[in-house]
């Protein structure tokens, strides 16, 4: 039985009145890919910026075994869980090779030379553009920049909110294949995904958000084969 890295049981989060999630439960078990699907507004965001602690929540969040609910974003971050964001949040002024470092900044002292010729070793074209201002990159580039941005972090846990938002199918494909070679590897990954079909594909299990609540959940390859589920978001 592989153990859950990640259990969030019963999570409520407001925006004011309004409640965006209205007690939503999914486990992550350690090295599996778990995907997010749902329509825009279903909470998807929302789930992932409450378990990293960017917004305020009800409920229980439990990661490694412990309580981490009151733990700031800070600490999340040094105990081992990484957000990508849906906007990617990269420093556009500062270098390729300069928004990489920072992505360490939570290790202080700890080296992370290694990590960084890692990094530009799954994506050579970072390397290559290691000297130009990420505010220049291809869409594509920036996403290969804010995914490697969260490895020089080490996390156990990556956070992954809509990777392929804006991105061309080919390009796409290679940012989900890099996802599943990392969980091969051993990373535990909760990704957030528009492209449903290509998500559940890569997935070992999935939920199902609608109007903040889980409607569905299962291993991802009998979710893709579920008729409800295709003609809703599978375009099937």
């Amino acid at each position: 039985m592989t153990p859950n890295l990640l259990e969030v049981v019963d999570l409520h989060t407001r925006y004011g009145r309004v409640e965006a999630l209205n007690g939503v439960s999914i486990t992550v078990p350690q090295g599996h890919i778990v995907s997010v699907i749902g329509a825009n507004g279903a909470g998807k965001t929302t789930l992932m910026n409450s378990i990293m602690g960017v917004l305020p929540s009800q409920g229980q969040l439990r990661y490694a075994g412990h309580d981490i609910q009151n733990m700031s974003l800070e600490t999340r971050v040094q105990q081992g869980i990484c957000l990508v964001p849906e906007r990617r949040d990269l420093f556009a002024s500062m270098t390729v090779a300069d928004n990489l470092m920072l992505g360490a900044y939570s290790r202080r002292s700890k080296p992370w030379k290694a990590d960084l010729e890692d990094v530009y070793r799954r994506f050579p074209r970072l390397l290559e553009r290691r000297a130009q201002l990420a505010g220049t990159l291809s869409g594509g580039e920036q996403q290969m920049l804010a995914i490697g941005r969260a490895l020089m972090a080490k996390p156990k846990l990556l956070l992954l909110d809509e990777p392929s938002l804006g991105l061309a199918p080919l390009i796409v494909r290679d940012i989900l294949l890099m996802v599943k070679h990392l969980r091969d590897e051993g990373l535990t990954v909760l990704l957030v995904e528009q492209n449903a079909r290509a998500s559940l594909a890569i997935s070992d299990e999935a939920y199902v958000l609608e109007t903040g609540q889980v409607k569905m959940s299962g291993p991802a390859a009998e979710l893709a084969r579920n008729e409800e589920l295709s003609a809703s978001y599978l375009g099937g």
